[in-house]
C-alpha cells in the first residue's frame, strides 16, 4: 500500500480522485472505481467529510485575524485586542432656544427628559433634554438655549451579587448612543449615597479607588459596562446598586429636522415659543464590520494621543462618526502659517458643515489627547466647483441610442465620476480619468473633448466697504503678461451692484497682468470704473478684493443668492485640493454635446470637411 497521500487539495472531486490514486496501490479492494459499487459510496462519505473538516478548518483560521475574519463577533473581538471599542449609534443633535413667554417665577426647571418633537420625510421623531437645568430671568425675559438629542431616554438597573461570577452589566439596546451613557453606583437599598462612575481613557491616572468603568461591545451587538478589579479602579460591593441611563437612538434618519415642538409643558409652562438655532444633525448609525476592521489598527498605533495628523483623524472618527471626510494639518502649513494649531476641516455625512456645537464639544474631547498647548482649530469644507464643456464623437452605425440618450449617460457618468472621486479631501481631479470615463460610457463613444474652468463663491457683507480674499489654491492659466486682455482675461463673476450706483449691474474680469478690474456693461461694451479693484496671483490661485462695498447680489443661477460666483481657468486640467478644500462637478452650468461621427478617411473625401472641436474656443473646419 502507499505510504503518501497528496493532502494539497481541498475540493471534494480532487480528494475523491486522490483517494481512488492512494487505492490503485492496494488489491485489498478492487471496486473502489466502480460508480455503483458501495465501496464508492464509501469514498463519497470520506471524501465530503474531508472537504467539510477542510473548509471548517480554513474559516476558522481565517477568523483568527482581524483583516479576514468575517463574523462580526470576530472582528470585534480582534478590535477588543488591540483596545478598540466600535462606535455606537449616535444621536441626531439639534440646537433651539426657548422663550417662556408668561413666567413669573424666580426660576424655571426643565427636567431631562423633556421631549419635543419634529418629523424628517413625514416621519416623527422625539428629541429630548439631557440633563436638568434651572432658567432665570434675564431683563425678566425667560430664555433657554440647549441642545436636544433624538432618542428615547432609558435606564437599566443591576443589584450587585459578588457570589454570581457570571453577572454582566449589559445595555440592552443595541441602538444605544454610548455618549449619552451615565453610569452611577448606589451604596445599596439602604444607603443612599450615589457615586457617578466616568469611563476610562487614560489608564496611567487610574488607581484603586479610582471610579471609572469600562465599555466593550459584546455579542449581537450590544454594550457591557465593565467595573474595575480594585487594582484598575474601585471593584464593586455585594449590594450596590448599578444604574445605566442612556438614549436609544434611530441614527442618521432624523438628520434634517429643523422645526420643534413641545410634547408636554417646559419647566411647567405651556405658553413658549421655540426658535431653532441648528438643525438635527450628527446622527449615525453603528459602525460596520469594515469600519471597526480599518479603523482598530489606526488607533491602536495613535495610543489614545493624537500628534500626527493620522492620529487626529482615526480619534476624530470616533469621537465623531458622522464623519464622511477629513482633513487635518498643522498650523505652520496653513496660510497664513498660526503656529501652535491644529486645523481639521471634516465633513459630516450628512450636511455640509460642522454645526458650532459639534465643533465646540470636539474640541473639548480633544483635549485629553492634544500634546502639549496645542489648538484644535475648526476650518469649515471649501467647495471649489469644476464646470466642464464636453463634446462627444460617436458612431451611430454601432448603437440604437439617440444623442439624446448618449447625453443622459454621460451626464449619468459625469455625476458619478463626481461623487466617487471627488467630493472628498483626497479627491483629486484627475483630466485623463475623467475623459476615459466619458469615453468608456458607451461601446459606440469614439472620442470627446473636453475643457474645464473652476469657480468658488463668496458671500460679500453688503453694505459695508470690506476687503475679500477668494484662494483657489491652483495655479491659473496665464502664459504672457496681459494674456487674455481684449477677451476679459481668465476671471469671470457673477453679476452684483455696488454702493453709490443702483442703476448698472457691475462684474469683475482680469487684464491679464495680475489686475482685477470692475466694470458695468453698457450697449454691449465693459465700461470700466476701477482698474485695480484687486490682485489675481496666477501662480498661487489667490484672487483679493480690496475695499469693494457691495450693495446688493444679482440672481445666481436663475436664483436669489447671497453669493457672488468668481470663475477662472486652470493653469493645468489636473486639479488638487488643498487644505479645507473639496472639489465637485457642476453639471448644472456645464455643457454636453454628442454628434455623430461620419470620418471616413479611406474615400474620395479623405477627411476633408470633417469637423473638429477645438480644445480652446470654437469648431473649426479644415
Amino acid at each position: 500500500m502507499a505510504k503518501r497521500l497528496d493532502v494539497t487539495e481541498l475540493d471534494f472531486d480532487e480528494i475523491k480522485t486522490n483517494l481512488k490514486t492512494f487505492l490503485k496501490q492496494q488489491d485489498q479492494f478492487t471496486d473502489y472505481d466502480f460508480e455503483g459499487s458501495g465501496m464508492s459510496v464509501l469514498l463519497d462519505l470520506l471524501a465530503y467529510n474531508t472537504h467539510y473538516n477542510a473548509v471548517y478548518a480554513n474559516m476558522l483560521a481565517n477568523e483568527m485575524f482581524l483583516d479576514t475574519a468575517d463574523l462580526k463577533n470576530s472582528i470585534v473581538s480582534h478590535a477588543k485586542h488591540v483596545g478598540y471599542t466600535p462606535v455606537s449609534a449616535t444621536s441626531g443633535t439639534a440646537n433651539i432656544t426657548i422663550t417662556f413667554n408668561s413666567a413669573s417665577a424666580s426660576s424655571l426647571t426643565v427636567n431631562k427628559g423633556t421631549a419635543f418633537t419634529s418629523s424628517v420625510d413625514d416621519v416623527s421623531y422625539q428629541f429630548i433634554i439631557r440633563d436638568a437645568v434651572t432658567v432665570t430671568p434675564v431683563d425678566g425675559v425667560y430664555t433657554l438655549t440647549t441642545d436636544i438629542r433624538e432618542g428615547t431616554l432609558v435606564t437599566n438597573k443591576y443589584t450587585v451579587d459578588t457570589t454570581d461570577a457570571n453577572q454582566r452589566f449589559l445595555i440592552e439596546n443595541d441602538l444605544v448612543d454610548t455618549a449619552t451613557l451615565a453610569v452611577t453606583v448606589q451604596n445599596s437599598s439602604s444607603d443612599s449615597t450615589t457615586n457617578t462612575y466616568t469611563l476610562a481613557s487614560d489608564l496611567g491616572a487610574v488607581t484603586n479607588t479610582s471610579k471609572i468603568y469600562y465599555l466593550e461591545q459584546v455579542e449581537q451587538g450590544k454594550y457591557e459596562v465593565v467595573f474595575g478589579d480594585g487594582v484598575l479602579g474601585a471593584a464593586l460591593s455585594n449590594g450596590n446598586i448599578v444604574t445605566l441611563e442612556y438614549i436609544v437612538s434611530t441614527g442618521i434618519a432624523s438628520n434634517g429636522a429643523t422645526t420643534f415642538t413641545a410634547s408636554s409643558t417646559v419647566g411647567g409652562e405651556s405658553d413658549i415659543t421655540i426658535v431653532t438655532n441648528s438643525n438635527s444633525a450628527g446622527g449615525s448609525e453603528p459602525e460596520t464590520v469594515e469600519s471597526i476592521r480599518f479603523n482598530a489598527p489606526k488607533q491602536f498605533s495613535a495610543q489614545n494621543r493624537a500628534v500626527t495628523p493620522e492620529d487626529y483623524k482615526t480619534i476624530i472618527r470616533t469621537l465623531y462618526p458622522n464623519t464622511q471626510t477629513i482633513s487635518v494639518w498643522g498650523g505652520e502649513d496653513n496660510d497664513p502659517p498660526v503656529y501652535g494649531n491644529v486645523y481639521v476641516s471634516l465633513k459630516p455625512i450628512s450636511g455640509v458643515t460642522l454645526t458650532t456645537t459639534a465643533k465646540t464639544n470636539l474640541q473639548t474631547q480633544l483635549k485629553d489627547y492634544s500634546v502639549g498647548s496645542v489648538r484644535v482649530q475648526f476650518a469649515d469644507p471649501e467647495t471649489t466647483f469644476i464646470t466642464h464643456r464636453t463634446t462627444v464623437k460617436y458612431n451611430s452605425k454601432l448603437t440604437t441610442k439617440t444623442t439624446n440618450d448618449l447625453n443622459s449617460l454621460v451626464s449619468d457618468t459625469v455625476s458619478n465620476f463626481s461623487s466617487t472621486n471627488l467630493e472628498k479631501f483626497d479627491g483629486m481631479f484627475r483630466f485623463s480619468r475623467f475623459s476615459d470615463a466619458i469615453d468608456e460610457t458607451d461601446t459606440s463613444i469614439l472620442s470627446n473633448t473636453t475643457t474645464i474652468k473652476v469657480h468658488k463663491f463668496f458671500t460679500p457683507t453688503t453694505g459695508s466697504s470690506q476687503t475679500y480674499t477668494i484662494n483657489f489654491s491652483n495655479a491659473l492659466y496665464n502664459p504672457h503678461s496681459g494674456h487674455n486682455s481684449s477677451s476679459n482675461g481668465i476671471l469671470q463673476s457673477t453679476g452684483f451692484k455696488i454702493d453709490g450706483d443702483t442703476d448698472n449691474e457691475y462684474f469683475l474680469n482680469d487684464d491679464g497682468e495680475g489686475n482685477v478690474r470692475l466694470y458695468y456693461i453698457s450697449g454691449g461694451v465693459n465700461v470700466y470704473t476701477n482698474n485695480t479693484l484687486g490682485t489675481i496671483t496666477y501662480s498661487t490661485g489667490k484672487v483679493t478684493l480690496n475695499n469693494i462695498n457691495i450693495s446688493s447680489i444679482s440672481n445666481v443661477d436663475g436664483s436669489a443668492s447671497t453669493q457672488i460666483r468668481i470663475i477662472v481657468q486652470p493653469d493645468s486640467n489636473d486639479v488638487v485640493p488643498v487644505r479645507a478644500q473639496l472639489l465637485q462637478i457642476d453639471q448644472v452650468n456645464s455643457g454636453i454635446t454628442v454628434e455623430s461621427d461620419d470620418f471616413d478617411g479611406t474615400g474620395a473625401s479623405a477627411g476633408v470637411s470633417y469637423n473638429t472641436t477645438s480644445s480652446y474656443s470654437n469648431t473649426t473646419t479644415y
